[in-house]
């Protein structure tokens, strides 16, 4: 069993991240006579499976759906990860093409918002993505050529 401040440096996770994840039921913790928080050290992977989650930029509420897929609430193994992790491929491909999009082009066209005046004419003729609405559209969203 860890406490509180041992699962928060072996994870990397502030003690305030662990309870906020408790209180949401992403993981769990059982109390002492002293009502102090005790984690099995399994809980160590699915604050490891939260982080990793968090950081390709998966909601906590999606997280917690995908976790509460697992039977009796166990932690995830590799089998469990490799099949959650399939459905947000085409979530992380897609923002993997925006951001080469934003690599590539925000230099030059912010597409259109507009930053590049001097150029929007040749990528914007005529203001032509207003009928589009508002915002950056040929960042934001994959776009074929005019014409």
């Amino acid at each position: 069993m860890l406490t509180i401040g041992e699962l928060a440096a072996r994870s990397g996770v502030a003690p305030s991240a662990l309870r906020f994840y408790e209180q949401q039921g992403l993981i769990r913790a059982t109390r002492t006579g002293g009502n102090q928080r005790r984690y099995e050290r399994a809980e160590l992977r699915r604050v490891a499976f939260i982080r990793i989650a968090q950081q390709i930029g998966v909601s906590l509420e999606r997280i917690k759906d995908a976790l509460g897929e697992l039977p009796d609430g166990r932690t995830p193994t590799k089998a469990d990860w490799e099949r959650l992790s399939r459905r947000w491929r085409g979530e992380l491909d897609e923002r993997i093409a925006l951001l080469e999009r934003l690599r590539d082009d925000l230099t030059g066209c912010i597409g259109c918002g507009c930053l590049s005046l001097q150029t929007c004419k040749l990528y914007n003729p005529g203001d032509e993505l207003a009928t589009r609405g508002p915002g950056p559209h040929r960042l934001l969203v994959p776009t074929t050529p005019p014409g």
